[in-house]
């Protein structure tokens, strides 16, 4: 869920249709800015996927925060483009399909079968390394280096490869088609007020990013503020960050290029819409939080990088030392005041912001992706010269620590004066309310208690002196309001069944906007009126998709059994009133971890999955997410995280027990941490899928923390250089379970089901080396290692350019993935096309 408040402005746009389900997120720390129980940038530096912290990659919904930054994808480290091959009859991708569609599928070999020819990637067995007195060899360690020519010609050869298959899938254009017919349409985000000005996101359908946009009233003209589709041709320079000043009148934005992770803010001055030279560079996971004077504003960054032609995004190199900065506009990055710096602990990631009064800036201090932090805090009055007078004393701002463990996690909420309202979790893992004087901070008052059943996602002030609470309930969320001071219920406020996806709010508001989405409904924005006796909740705009009916699809939400007896619950969304003969294709998708919570939501590709192909298409809610608390987090992180794995094999076994499917009819997906969880089920259950798609995922778990910001993972993986650790990862990392089936308990005939790794060459997220030697792996140890292999269903590799872990990705290139995995998996699953 977005939220747009004073204190989280920063967090983003929305609006380009894509959804939890399918955008890879893999998590990185909390910043300060971050609202609700999974704060929206966790990466973050992306909006939560209905939490918000950790990874997670669908295709067709795109939410506020959810943009990146990148490099241009060009120069040196550039992967070459592959070579199309146009015409179907000349690929042998067809005859390849066409056999394969009907010989095998699931995990079984039958009939005649006409094998894939996968290009040799030399093995260096020399490559060994020693964990804890145990040898594991690495023999594609050379795919980490993005730059060597023989990784570029690896990655040539497996491009050419996947499209020459791809371009046999029958039903490719009619996706395309039809995916890009249902997104054409208009698509709105809530408005949000700052001073005398209206702000809102818009994108008219096919736009390859949404344009902000401002007025002067709700029902004022609308002009355009700043439109990120004129900033490249391609479309793959994306809004990744932005904040408006409390007054209205400048804009600080951050621009990513390609998909990365790395963003450059840049200043705008509203009234005439003409930007500054400000320029500042090498930013990353970072919120943007304005001075009340409008003097400058508050992010962070890292140091820039040695390498002087680095083309940002493609780098592997870890990220360390983070910084926190003041900039004072209308200079230059190499004058901005350093507020905070922790050498001591260069993992460590930091958030600032300014409370929504302007007396305090407010430091988050995490060291990694739990729900932990913590909070400092600064009196901007006690400083005698203001926060620029630290540039002549070379000093840090003199934080004064409030919290200074990581035994939970802290949200302000609100404050007036020293007495702060946060939102935590300490002795309450699905969150509660407290209030400190923080002059006084002995005693701590419970004002909301932590619910027994459901989870308290967020809260905000509105209206003076009043709480606007989401909860979760059984993964489906409910508003209330209450009184702040002392937590009582006030009102309930009324919504479908589904998904509160942005609030747009300010406490000296009467009336606040809420998003709204579930997974047939496109989206609603509702305007509610707190002044009244009873809140009016009316709806202000609400999406409309051509051509789509609701009444024509069913959504259900079941409860599985786990192998421990946890109960799973699932959402089905399928055409009313199927027969359950088990002759349905099916899409499991799943993601379980980083406590990010699979909220329901649109997506247009899976309409078109269930209206034209006869799918079933469904949502595992397994642990390792937030959908009921830390608890559930905690029960699949760690060394617990094979709970994750048992819940999604678990949930498969029932749609095919159920009668909806079959193995042979029975595809998973998922992305980032998701796709660690299609991989490494994969492995464990070849026998149970048909197919299986994993996107920008975590593959090689003993090695992961080397990279980028993979270190901040550990605290829901753990780490290799632990001895316990390093047992719990072995036994499931994907990179070193590859086995083959046949030689195992699973049968003469059983095969691994047909995968399409997906990754893109500025992830610097989770690395694009992941998928690559998983993806050579997979080809030796299956089919190059032996002559006459049982192994028929391809296992190839989709590997974009100029893209990244998910965010900012452009509309064309989202519809293009989506085309290209989707009728991959119908070719594999044989499902049928009809108008």
């Amino acid at each position: 869920m977005t939220h747009i408040s004073p204190q989280s402005s920063t967090l983003i746009l929305a609006n380009n249709n894509r959804s939890v389900s399918s955008l890879s997120i893999l998590s990185v720390p909390i910043t300060a800015a971050a609202r609700g129980s999974a704060a929206l940038w966790r990466v973050r530096g992306i909006a939560r996927p209905s939490a918000a912290r950790g990874f997670d990659l669908d295709l067709d919904r795109r939410r506020r925060g959810d943009s990146i930054s990148s490099s241009t994808g060009g120069g040196a480290g550039a992967w070459p483009r592959a070579r199309r091959r146009s015409g179907c009859s000349s690929s042998p991708g067809v005859r390849l399909l066409s056999i394969l569609r009907r010989a095998v599928s699931m995990g079984y070999v039958g009939g005649d079968t006409t094998r894939l020819s996968y290009p040799p990637a030399r093995r260096d067995d020399s490559v060994v390394d020693s964990y804890h007195g145990v040898h594991i060899a690495d023999p594609y360690r050379w795919l980490e280096d993005p730059d060597s020519e023989e990784t570029k010609e690896f990655v040539a050869s497996q491009s050419e490869l996947a499209e020459s298959l791809l371009a046999g899938c029958a039903d490719r254009d009619n996706i395309r088609r039809e995916v890009t017919r249902l997104f054409d349409h208009p698509r709105h985000a809530a408005p949000f007020r700052r001073g005398d000005k209206y702000f809102y996101f818009h994108n008219s359908g096919l736009q390859a990013q949404s344009v902000l946009y401002v007025q002067d009233s709700l029902d004022g003209e609308a002009e355009v503020l700043l439109d990120p589709n004129t900033l490249s041709k391609d479309g793959t320079v994306a809004l990744s960050t932005y904040s408006v000043s409390k007054d209205g009148k400048y804009i600080a934005y951050g621009l990513s290029e390609s998909g990365s992770d790395w963003v450059t803010i840049h200043v705008m001055n509203i009234a005439d819409k003409q930007p500054f030279s400000d320029k500042l560079s090498w930013v990353k996971f970072s919120s943007i939080s304005w001075t009340h004077d409008g003097k400058g504003f508050l992010y962070g960054r890292y140091p820039a990088p040695r390498e002087a032609d680095l083309d940002a995004g493609t780098e592997t190199n870890i990220n360390l030392n983070h910084e926190i900065y003041y900039h004072v506009m209308g200079s230059d990055q190499s004058e901005d005041i350093l507020c905070w710096k922790d050498p001591g602990h260069p993992k460590y990631s930091f958030g600032a912001s300014v409370t929504e009064d302007g007396k305090y800036i407010i430091l988050g201090i995490y060291e990694g992706c739990d729900p932990v932090n913590k909070l400092y805090y600064c009196e901007i009055s006690t400083l005698p010269q203001g926060i620029e007078g630290s540039k002549e004393t070379k000093e840090m701002l003199p934080f004064v620590k409030l919290i200074d463990n990581f035994d939970a996690q802290y949200q302000v909420v609100a404050n007036d004066g020293n007495e702060f309202t946060f939102l935590t979790n300490r002795n309450a893992p699905k969150n509660k309310l407290v209030r400190v004087d923080i002059k006084k901070p002995e005693l701590w008052t419970d004002i909301l208690p932590e619910n027994e059943r459901d989870v308290l996602e967020s809260a905000d002030v509105v209206n003076g002196s009043q709480l606007l609470v989401c909860y979760m309930s059984d993964v489906k969320h409910i508003l209330q309001i209450r009184d702040l001071v002392t937590g009582n219920l006030l009102h309930k406020l009324p919504l479908e069944i589904g998904a509160v996806s942005e609030i747009s709010c300010r406490r000296e508001d009467t009336e606040v906007f809420i998003g709204f989405t579930s997974f047939l409904s496109p989206g609603i924005i509702y305007r509610c009126n707190l002044a009244s006796a009873i809140p009016e909740m009316k709806i202000f705009r609400e999406i409309s998709v051509p051509g789509f009916d609701r009444t024509n699809f069913d959504v259900k939400q079941i409860f599985v059994n786990s192998k421990d007896g946890a109960k799973i619950p699932m959402f089905i969304m399928s055409k009313k009133d199927i027969e359950l003969d088990g002759s349905h294709p099916t899409l499991l998708y799943g993601y379980g971890g980083f406590n990010i919570s699979l909220t329901p939501s649109f997506s247009v590709s899976r309409i078109v999955l269930c209206k034209n192909m006869g799918f079933v298409v469904c949502i595992a809610n397994i642990r390792g997410g937030g959908e009921y608390g830390e608890e559930w987090h905690k029960a699949g992180a760690l060394a617990m995280k094979q709970n994750c794995f048992d819940d999604f094999i678990a949930s498969a076994e029932l749609l095919i027990s159920a009668g909806y499917t079959s193995s042979r009819q029975l595809c998973i997906e998922g992305g980032s941490n998701g796709g660690l969880l299609i991989a490494a089920c994969v492995n464990q259950r070849p026998d149970l899928f048909g197919c299986a798609l994993a996107h920008v995922g975590v593959m090689d778990m003993l090695r992961f923390h080397k990279f980028t910001i993979g270190h901040a993972w550990t605290t829901d993986y753990g780490c290799s250089d632990k001895e316990e650790e390093f047992h719990w990862l072995i036994k499931y990392s994907p990179l070193h379970n590859v086995k083959r089936p046949w030689e195992q308990s699973f049968g003469n005939c059983c095969q691994y089901p047909a995968i399409m790794l997906l990754t893109a060459d500025h992830d610097d997220r989770v690395v694009p080396l992941h998928s690559l030697k998983l993806l050579a792996t997979l080809q030796y140890v299956l089919c190059n290692s032996i002559g006459d292999t049982p192994q028929v269903n391809p296992i190839i590799g989709r590997i974009d350019r100029k893209s990244g872990h998910g965010a900012g990705m452009p509309t064309n290139k989202m519809i293009d993935e989506a085309a290209d995995r989707y009728s991959f998996m119908a070719n594999i699953l044989g499902a049928s096309w009809t108008e």
